[in-house]
């Protein structure tokens, strides 16, 4: 098991912390071993606080690092994780050994190749995304939109690919990126189809408002939620930003028939009416999931969808 080191009286110069050697040979981690909590929104542990378990205080390098903050001194991780210098540099070392992070010439470091390989391993990351990528393409060209694979983690939905049209609006997700289940078109099929237990915790969480429209209101999003259970559909519009987007998302069954994945599709508003995007969606939504096995696949049936987006659906 790793085992923390003691702290240095005093911090020495910048300089020195980033020129430090990582020498440290890895050790295994117990296996079994307790996950930590989730980040915050900026990816640091929140002041004051560091992970108590080994294995917390080495995914919490990890955890260090995201879109913006993806090349970080030592000095950086020790900051954003609440870890001391000594300590960080020591699980720096063997991360690094192990490939899960790498040095720039420039002294920081960024995330190695060793954990691409891990994700490839994944049912619900790359191996979904590998699988789906030929039908998605189809989709694609047929739409001219941005088009979404996401799975649901824990309360969020990430992005397993994405797919951005030429002239198409402007979106903010990328492979990879996360949002809160209740905000996209995605996460609300996610949501919709997860436990009980997991909606009742969404449900009496803090509903996070990006835009104007974005569904914060608890019964709200009930009826939201039982509107994709009848219809098979979730329709976000303007609830995310840019203004104007339109996102129409339906869901992906796996072996068992369970809910797996959400396909989304995201064009502007005043182009595309949200039921002329279904059927394709819908059919390119069964094609990934007879590919998965799925014994049945439940079809969406366009006229069960309303035409217009109507407030309770907003």
């Amino acid at each position: 098991m790793i085992t923390a080191t003691g702290h240095w009286p005093v911090r020495p110069p910048r300089q020195q912390e980033d020129d430090m050697p990582a020498t440290m040979p890895l050790q295994p981690t117990t296996a079994g071993a307790p996950r930590t909590g989730r980040p915050s929104s900026t990816g640091a542990t929140p002041p004051g606080s560091s992970p108590a378990t080994a294995a917390g205080r080495t995914l919490a390098v990890l955890a260090a690092f995201g879109p913006e903050h993806a090349w970080l001194s030592l000095s950086d991780i020790s900051r954003r994780t609440g870890l001391s210098l000594t300590t960080t540099h020591r699980l720096v070392g063997e991360l690094r050994q192990w490939g899960a992070l790498e040095r720039g010439s420039d002294g920081r470091y960024g995330i190695g190749l060793r954990l691409l390989e891990l994700g490839a391993l994944a049912p619900h990351g790359l191996q979904l995304r590998e699988l789906a990528l030929p039908f998605l393409d189809d989709l694609h060209h047929a739409t001219r939109a941005n088009i979404h694979l996401a799975v649901r983690d824990g309360h969020d939905v990430v992005y397993v690919e994405a797919l951005r049209a030429r002239g198409a609006i402007r979106v903010l997700s990328r492979l990879g990126g996360r949002w809160p289940l209740h905000a996209t078109g995605t996460g609300q099929v996610l949501l919709a189809y997860a436990s009980p237990q997991v909606q009742d915790e969404v449900l009496s969480s803090p509903l996070r408002r990006f835009t104007a429209n974005t569904i914060t209101d608890v019964d709200q999003l009930r009826r939201v939620l039982a509107e994709v259970r009848r219809t098979g559909v979730a329709i976000a519009e303007n609830q995310l930003p840019p203004a104007g987007a339109l996102a129409v998302a339906v869901p992906v069954r796996g072996p068992g028939d369970e809910v797996v994945a959400a396909l989304g599709v995201t064009v502007r508003q005043e182009s595309t009416k949200s039921h002329a995007l279904v059927p394709v969606l819908a059919a390119t939504a069964r094609g990934i999931s007879r590919a998965l096995g799925a014994p049945s696949v439940s079809t969406v049936d366009p006229r069960t969808v309303r035409r217009s987006v109507e407030p309770d659906l907003l």
